[in-house]
């Protein structure tokens, strides 16, 4: 019978060969962990490999994901659809197992990491959302959420600040279902890590008021079992198991140091570290008794059979609370969602009201809490100038976890990765607000979203020089256009409360994608629109004010493209060009990437081939040359913004009718 070093020597071999096989990887990480792996996963880790979405199965989160071949290791023994050609395929082309876990690739991976930091920020968003939706359906008797997250992480994450921003947020909420394995290994790329990360990580984390548990020996089964089943036992804060580790466990010459950090350790050291090992078998063979000690299939299926026997009793019990927990984990809107979103959009424009679109998306926050009860909101310190908040919203915090609303304090970057464990976890529609400017720190959070293909949104106001006097330190500039980059990404800036509220209608229904609305501080004028053009707005881009086509070929002279509160200086501009004899047609384009994606019939309907065009937009100009041509101009921004009102930026600037008028006759040849 297979011993759980014979269990853990698996994963070293496997970890060993497959990063030998593709010239590339790192084996040392889970050789370390392998035996802290092992335990975890056959004595504690609640799981169905034939069901890698089981609603109440626990989280694992690889957070040093550079030491991917951990997990998939686990995948494929413990019976996931993970083959072993698979594992052969390590790094190559199109393979489940990329050179880091990515999430959609393989069955069993909870969240794409590899930025250091990230995927322990991802864990406590998971664990937020795993408290918060035990508050919110089970009953006393019925505990149909009752499952834990677990990480393992490295030095590497507990040098980036981001980890700091999310393990301070764990404990302050007391997420004991939060329990993260420190691998104290000494060891990063450069060497030994004592000339650059202190000792303390323990006290820093009491401090975040977790429980610790030091000195755990992280290649003893009995003293990782006995850290676990205390930290299981400990439910009103996370726990950090510290485990010591040799890093490249089994290597005979290059374990302990960083020489088998990141690199393949090479035929001869592979051949010496089988025989310290113990490890007999050929390279990608697993003999069969270490498969059969591995093998969860019938145990995950005893686990979700017994839920299944607990949900069902629950929804005897509690029938309507039973479909909308099902609809909710499976991303479904609620049926009526798009037909009450329209309504409302529709009453909006009939309407009209003159408002800062920050005010306008306020609005629609609160028809959107009166039909979605997975809406789950938040700003980093910022509601009252982000208007997140809504009258039926409801703090969460330590004492109470039945609630809609985190006040995520000063950490962007944080709160991003947060919402987007909350996000891959499932149950709720998560957005979180900030400045506009803010955006900076939350980049990387942003990008790994779209990575994913998660539903994120992201919520940002304060749009542009508009913001006046706070300065250009808080001014947006070239923001929208490096949003606009990110694949899978959409960026909405509207014009008036309708385009504020379907940005959000958009942004709610688009669960494989992550979203971001962008609004004004300052008021916008309402636009007067049909209810076809209402309808377009989806599109992206749609025409606004048209000049007369109805002669079979376009009579425009000139097509002026604008977003944002740059709509209304358009059409102010549009006016006066009329006034002189020009035919002008305006677009409102509030989503550039929804109007890419439009067949080529409905965007040359807008763009009409051969007419010049000019944009105009609070920001740098370089993207809207794609839409302009060589041939048209850009009213935008060159430089970065000033201190002062804002009235006395846009003149400064010249988002003005006179400028508009005349960047337009320029293009025009007039």
């Amino acid at each position: 019978m297979a011993t759980r070093r014979d269990l853990a020597n698996a994963i070293r071999a496997l970890s060993m060969d497959a990063v030998q096989k593709a010239n590339s990887g790192h084996p040392g990480a889970p050789m370390g962990m392998a035996d802290i792996a092992e335990v975890l996963w056959n004595s504690h880790m609640k799981f169905n490999p034939s069901n890698a979405k089981w609603a109440d199965r626990d989280r694992f989160v690889l957070s040093n994901g550079h030491g991917s071949m951990l997990i998939y290791s686990l995948l494929h023994l413990s019976g996931f659809d993970l083959s072993m050609e698979d594992i052969k395929q390590f790094r190559q082309l199109h393979a489940k197992t990329a050179g880091h876990p990515e999430y959609g690739y393989a069955d069993g991976i909870e969240t794409t990491t590899g930025p250091l930091g990230q995927g322990i920020t991802n864990a406590v968003g998971m664990a937020i959302a795993e408290r918060t939706l035990a508050a919110q359906f089970n009953k006393p008797g019925h505990d149909i959420v009752d499952h834990h997250t677990y990480v393992f992480m490295g030095d590497g994450c507990l040098m980036e600040g981001l980890s700091h921003e999310a393990c301070a947020m764990a404990g302050t909420l007391g997420l004991g279902k939060l329990i993260a394995f420190w691998d104290d290994n000494d060891i990063s790329i450069d060497g030994n890590i004592g000339d650059w990360m202190e000792k303390g990580v323990p006290g820093r984390f009491v401090s975040y008021d977790w429980h610790v548990i030091p000195n755990v020996d992280g290649h003893d089964a009995d003293a990782i079992n006995a850290a676990i089943e205390e930290a299981k036992k400990v439910t009103d804060k996370p726990t950090l198991i510290c485990t010591k580790t040799v890093i490249g466990f089994g290597s005979p010459n290059k374990c302990g140091t960083y020489s088998c950090h990141g690199a393949p350790l090479g035929d001869e050291e592979i051949a010496l570290a089988r025989k310290e090992l113990g490890w007999t078998a050929e390279p990608f063979e697993i003999p069969e008794d270490i498969y059969a000690g591995w093998d969860h299939k019938e145990q995950g299926a005893q686990d979700e059979a017994a839920w299944n026997e607990k949900f069902e009793a629950y929804r005897a019990a509690y029938p309507a609370e039973a479909a909308e927990f099902e609809r909710r984990m499976a991303g479904d809107l609620p049926a009526n969602f798009e037909v009450e979103m329209d309504k409302f959009i529709a009453a909006t424009q009939e309407e009209s009201p003159k408002l800062a679109s920050r005010q306008s998306s306020q609005k629609t926050i609160e028809k959107l809490g009166e039909i979605l009860p997975e809406m789950f909101g938040g700003s980093a310190d910022l509601t009252g100038s982000n208007l997140t908040n809504w009258s039926k919203m409801v703090k969460v915090n330590k004492e109470n976890a039945n609630g809609n609303y985190l006040s995520w304090g000063v950490r962007e970057f944080g709160m991003a990765h947060m919402m987007n464990g909350m996000v891959l976890h499932g149950g709720f529609k998560v957005f979180g607000g900030t400045f506009f400017m803010f955006m900076e720190f939350m980049r990387n959070a942003l990008r790994m979203s779209a990575l994913m293909k998660i539903g994120t949104i992201y919520v940002y106001t304060h749009d542009s020089i508009g913001l006046g006097e706070d300065g250009p330190t808080h001014q947006p500039v070239e923001q929208l256009a490096t949003m606009r980059v990110i694949p899978n990404f959409q960026t909405w800036r509207g014009c008036d409360a309708v385009e504020s509220a379907v940005s959000w209608k958009v942004a709610m229904m688009r669960g494989d994608a992550p979203t971001a609305l962008v609004f004004s501080r300052q008021a916008l004028e309402p636009m007067s629109r049909t209810p076809e053009q209402v309808k377009n707005i989806e599109k992206g881009g749609y025409i606004l004010k048209d000049c007369d086509c109805s002669a079979g070929a376009c009579a425009c002279d000139l097509i002026i493209i604008a977003t944002g509160s740059e709509v209304g200086l358009a059409m102010d501009a549009a006016a006066e060009l009329e006034k002189a004899g020009n035919k002008v047609r305006v677009v409102s384009m509030p989503c550039t990437d929804a109007f890419d994606a439009q067949d080529q019939a409905y965007k040359d309907s807008v763009l009409i081939p051969g007419v010049k065009r000019i944009a105009v937009e609070a920001g740098v100009k370089d993207c809207w040359y794609k839409y302009v041509g060589l041939d048209g101009d850009v009213v935008g921004m060159t430089t970065f913004g000033e201190s002062a009102p804002a009235n006395e930026l846009f003149e400064m600037f010249g988002f003005t009718v006179e400028n508009v008028v005349a960047t337009a006759n320029r293009v025009m040849g007039k």
